[in-house]
């Protein structure tokens, strides 16, 4: 049996400037075992997210390098976008993949935040399956008022924030799926009128969380999803429901985005209900990425 693979997927507050993404991006590649297996940044979201798996040492390794990166350039004081924000190194989730439990991964989440704590100084909270308490589980509680005013103390470190970095919710969880659709519309209040309706803490579709966002530089609207249980809520009952509510409000899909990869399970389940999805780019599922970076090295 081969051994543990989690993955790990990041979030930094840096959308705009590619040479501080790259720089990123190469300390998390700089860790002997990291599969780097996708990278891409926003301008509106001003947000990166980069995909990488791995043994687990490795993979926290880079996660850690990744995180000092980030400390080390990105300023949140200097810092604007429309996603909301806690720290430079926004959000830090491990995953189990292969031969891994996600018990294993809340002891990497754990230990790592230790390190980020104490090697960086930079104040760390635990959510999901790593959080200590069910109200620190949910990301969003853990970052309400942001960067600016968070309402809940620090799990390690604080009570006051990193003055530049903020602090970095590191945490366990199951697959997920980032899933945005853009609308034919710079009026970013039908997309909030579309993700309250639609989001499961409004009474919609169960684990999906939903916010409309504004991209101004493509003067367009945006619904951003999160699926946190795909087989319970697949990508194409979400994209139908957020059609059906465009069309209701009199305007039209614009775009499809997927951030980071989906596990071929959820395409296969989605085109098994609407033939339209057995189009999808098989770059971004996320086993084809996996073997195809295995098979590079």
């Amino acid at each position: 049996m081969a051994g543990p693979l989690i993955e790990c997927v990041p979030n930094f507050s840096e959308g705009r400037d590619p040479a501080v993404v790259q720089a990123i991006e190469q300390a998390i590649a700089s860790v002997s075992g990291v599969l780097l297996l996708r990278s891409e940044m926003d301008p509106d979201h001003n947000r990166s997210v980069i995909t990488f798996a791995g043994p687990p040492e490795g993979v926290a390794g880079g996660a850690l390098r990744g995180i000092a990166a980030a400390v080390e350039r990105i300023d949140l004081r200097k810092h604007s976008g429309v996603h909301p924000r806690m720290g430079a190194a926004d959000v830090v989730p491990f995953v189990p993949l292969e031969n891994a439990t996600l018990d294993e991964c809340v002891g990497v989440a754990h230990r790592l935040g230790e390190e980020v704590w104490q090697r960086l100084g930079v104040p760390v909270f635990f959510y999901e399956a790593a959080a200590s308490s069910t109200e620190r589980a949910p990301l969003e509680n853990v970052r309400r008022g942001g960067f600016n005013r968070p309402t809940l103390v620090p799990d390690l470190g604080g009570p006051a924030l990193h003055p530049s970095a903020g602090a970095c919710i590191i945490g366990a969880r199951k697959l997920l799926i980032a899933f945005n659709v853009n609308l034919d519309t710079a009026d970013v209040g039908i997309a909030d009128l579309i993700a309250r309706k639609i989001r499961a803490s409004s009474g919609g579709l169960p684990f999906l969380k939903a916010i409309g966002v504004p991209l101004a530089s493509r003067k367009l609207a945006q619904v951003s999803m999160n699926l946190t249980n795909f087989e319970r809520t697949g990508l194409d009952e979400v994209l139908q429901a957020v059609e059906t509510e465009a069309a209701r409000h009199g305007v039209a899909v614009a775009g499809t985005q997927i951030v980071g990869l989906v596990p071929k399970k959820a395409i296969e389940a989605a085109a098994a209900r609407n033939p339209r999805w057995k189009n999808f780019d098989s770059n971004l599922i996320l086993e084809n990425r996996l073997a195809s970076v295995r098979a590079l090295k």
